[in-house]
């Protein structure tokens, strides 16, 4: 058991040094790809690449953010944060959902603009910075892929980074259709559809932002399955004053009261219990014992 613990520590921390390093890799090429689009914008005189390096700039400090907050969340305790700073995962969680609707917000103003102002495009500048934009902006959601579903940041990152990957996508394929057929309008409504799909990515995201800053149990838990699974552990009896909440925006705590068999010894049961609810992803438990019988554990379970 032990060996298999430790085990499974080391996988953890494995994998945390895998993410810090994407991070780290996903900042150095966004910041390149925002200076190099910067310098081609000022010697072209275009305005357009010049506003596209801004909005790169903007997905480097949403990844600077989500490195933050990996580092928040990996925090330790002090004498006036018994948890660290985990909790400011969450926040920042929050603050990069809302960075997405803003982001969004943007592509629909520019795209009903467009549509009312129609534009002559610089093709060649836009399509290399849109060509240069797939590769770096995909080749980072790629990266990011993995570890998306773990952690609500890093999918945060991933939405920014695939958001941008689509709209250069769009920015391409407009690009050939007009260079087909002239038409202009191609370019807003594409720019308009790619703006619903993130709006929708986005509000699961920012949802879940909200939930977890109000303490609600994260999206990954099932209470229903946490109670029955330690329910279905030896000498457990009953349960009440169950409570799950998160920590950061990958650590789960739980608090609960075990009503236990009058013949089974109170430190084993909650040593099992505690392994299971590890298995479930509950990260922090603090469990007190009653036996049964005992006027507190015939409480209402619904507490």
């Amino acid at each position: 058991m032990a060996h298999e613990h430790h085990h499974h520590h080391h996988a953890e921390g494995a994998d945390v040094a895998s993410l810090r390093g994407i991070y780290w890799i996903s900042i150095a090429l966004n910041l390149a790809f925002v200076l190099v689009e910067a310098g081609v914008g000022l010697w072209k005189g275009s305005l357009g690449l010049l506003s596209d390096a801004g909005h790169n700039l903007s997905d480097v400090f949403s990844l600077i953010l989500a490195l933050v907050a990996f580092r928040l969340a990996a925090s330790h305790s002090t004498k006036k944060f018994t948890y660290g700073y985990k909790k400011g995962s969450i926040l920042i969680s929050l603050l990069n959902a809302v960075i997405l609707l803003v982001a969004v917000g943007a592509i629909i103003v520019e795209s009903v603009h467009k549509l009312r102002n129609p534009v002559a495009i610089d093709g060649g500048a836009v399509a290399w910075t849109a060509g240069v934009g797939i590769v770096i902006n995909g080749l980072t959601a790629f990266l990011l892929l993995r570890h998306q579903k773990n952690d609500i940041n890093t999918r945060g990152a991933f939405l920014h980074m695939a958001a941008d990957t689509l709209v250069s996508v769009g920015v391409v394929i407009s690009g050939i259709v007009i260079g087909l057929t002239g038409w202009t309008f191609i370019d807003p409504v594409i720019g308009l559809v790619i703006a619903v799909v993130i709006l929708i990515s986005t509000w699961q995201l920012l949802a879940e932002s909200i939930r977890m800053s109000m303490d609600a149990v994260p999206e990954s838990i099932d209470p229903a399955d946490i109670r029955q699974r330690m329910e279905a552990m030896p000498g457990v009896r009953g349960i009440h004053h169950l409570h799950i909440w998160p920590i950061s925006t990958t650590e789960t705590s739980l608090t609960a009261h075990l009503v236990i068999a009058p013949d089974a010894d109170a430190e084993t049961v909650v040593h099992t219990v505690k392994h299971a609810l590890r298995d479930a992803g509950i990260h922090h438990a603090t469990l007190e014992t009653e036996r049964e019988g005992h006027p507190c554990a015939d409480e209402c379970s619904c507490n």
